[in-house]
């Protein structure tokens, strides 16, 4: 696998011969001082551009950067429409290892969106045509503070939408409980957790993409319980998960109640739970 170093040699060195690149700048976790450094970061890189349309026309002006061993489009799936003129990506997987997250950016299209990301770092600018911006940081991805409004719907969305979750157990349908768990109910959980991080940093952290810096925070008996609430498509092993998962909510959202001064709605939850528990014992005979 090549160096960071030889990384970015190269990807300065192909923007420096090429008239169209106006300048290059990068996103993205290598910009963030508080993720852990490993082989397998992306290089998020923008290179700033005349025009965009000699770049897509020429799809082969991409092999300067490696071998290429599969690669993505996104400008190109229709499920996703895109502004082709002003911005166009290239998500590349190269055989050692390596993968670049490459988008070229109209000058105009840069000029009004490049700061709209605080992990920036400007690596070139040829003709001097980017703003100033302020050092990298990730502040705006910090764990931010609810309103009482958004707790008690984060905690009445998780115990309502267990109902349906005991439901899907009763009747073995995996793939829907699956659904229902990781899309209704696990996000509340989350959420929860994020919040008690929070709390316990002075609202001062991210817990990065899919929360999975949470660790770094939380108890560790907290952390492996959470780990424990994902479970296989074993029916008995989801039941279980599932229990656990509610036991975890009801003590992280009394935490996060408590000490931002919110009643936690006690009755709803030990309702909820109550039915839960009636159907995990309810013969499917009746």
């Amino acid at each position: 696998m090549r160096s960071e170093n030889e990384m970015y040699n190269l990807l300065l060195e192909v923007a420096k011969n090429d008239d169209r690149i106006k300048a290059v700048y990068m996103n993205g976790s290598r910009t963030n001082e508080n993720v852990p450094k490993d082989i397998f970061q992306d290089y998020d890189i923008v290179y700033v551009v005349e025009d965009t349309q000699s770049f897509i026309e020429d799809k082969d002006w991409i092999s300067i950067f490696g071998e290429i061993l599969y690669m993505q489009y996104p400008d190109e799936n229709p499920n996703y429409p895109s502004d082709k003129k002003n911005s166009y990506g290239y998500l590349m997987q190269f055989a050692d290892g390596i993968r670049i997250d490459l988008t070229v950016k109209s000058v105009s299209y840069a000029l009004q969106h490049i700061k709209e990301d605080k992990l920036c770092k400007i690596l070139l600018d040829k003709e001097n045509i980017l703003p100033e911006i302020e050092a990298a940081t990730d502040r705006q991805y910090f764990v931010k503070k609810p309103a009482k409004e958004q707790f008690l719907a984060a905690c009445n969305e998780f115990w309502w939408c267990t109902n349906n979750i005991a439901k899907g157990l009763w009747r073995e349908e995996i793939p829907y409980v699956q659904d229902m768990t990781d899309y209704c109910v696990r996000p509340q959980l989350i959420t929860m957790l994020n919040w008690k991080a929070g709390i316990l940093t002075g609202w001062s952290v991210s817990t990065g993409k899919s929360s999975k810096y949470l660790y770094k925070w939380l108890p560790e008996e907290e952390w492996k319980m959470f780990l424990s609430t994902y479970f296989d498509g074993n029916v008995d092993h989801a039941w279980k998960s599932v229990l656990r998962m509610c036991e975890l909510f009801e003590n992280v959202a009394q935490f996060v109640g408590k000490n931002l001064e919110w009643e936690y709605n006690e009755k709803e939850g030990k309702a909820a739970r109550a039915f839960l528990e009636y159907v995990h014992r309810l013969p499917k005979n009746e």
